[in-house]
């Protein structure tokens, strides 16, 4: 496995870069700071100047993770409108881009057990991405009468579980779960129906 250097200097950045390989490679729990070092070509003491633990090196790549993933779902919603609906279902397939795209920080993300609270940069991102998707749900939700509109909270919360489900079903290459369907499609028609039953969309949408 080739090291991703220090020859930029920023060697809190070339750790966190050399944990994504690790991660990706061995998984969360499946490597060393030793071994991170020894990735980004420095010694195992030079990486306590920047991270208490590995779990702390895993946060600020989920962290980092997080402000892709939000940038990521921004462009997502931008590029769909002036349609709420195409917007909206925007941000579902954003979703399923990311975990093919970044596997490294979808796992540190997603899968490492590191709170998104653990530090208050991770919580911000986070929750700047839920932010989005929640916003996307709100603008779908307008022409509904209040009484009868659903939470943008609660509707945002089911996509992301729902666009969760499928990446880690049907994208990740889960042994003996393999699709007849493209997860984008399986997203997709998941998405309508949930939305036609909630009345947020009309059934020839």
């Amino acid at each position: 496995m080739p090291k991703r250097g220090y020859h930029h200097g920023n060697l809190r950045q070339a750790l966190v870069e050399a944990a994504l390989a690790l991660i990706e490679a061995k998984g969360p729990t499946g490597f060393t700071l030793s071994e991170a070092a020894k990735q980004a070509g420095v010694t195992p003491a030079a990486v306590y100047r920047h991270f208490a633990g590995r779990e702390d090196l895993i946060a600020e790549a989920a962290h980092q993770g997080y402000e892709i993933f939000a940038e990521l779902m921004q462009y997502a919603y931008d590029s769909g409108q002036p349609s709420a609906l195409a917007a909206f279902e925007a941000t579902g397939r954003a979703y399923l881009a990311f975990a093919r795209k970044h596997p490294g920080h979808y796992i540190a993300m997603f899968e490492s057990g590191v709170s998104v609270n653990r530090t208050p940069e991770l919580a911000a991102a986070c929750l700047r991405a839920r932010g989005i998707l929640e916003h996307a749900a709100a603008a779908l939700s307008e022409h509904i009468p209040p009484e009868k509109r659903p939470p943008p909270a609660k509707v945002s919360a089911h996509i992301w579980a729902m666009s969760h489900g499928v990446v880690e079903l049907f994208t990740r290459n889960s042994p003996g779960t393999a699709s007849p369907f493209p997860p984008e499609d399986l997203l997709e028609s998941g998405i309508g129906i949930y939305l036609r039953g909630l009345g947020l969309i009309g059934p020839d949408e």
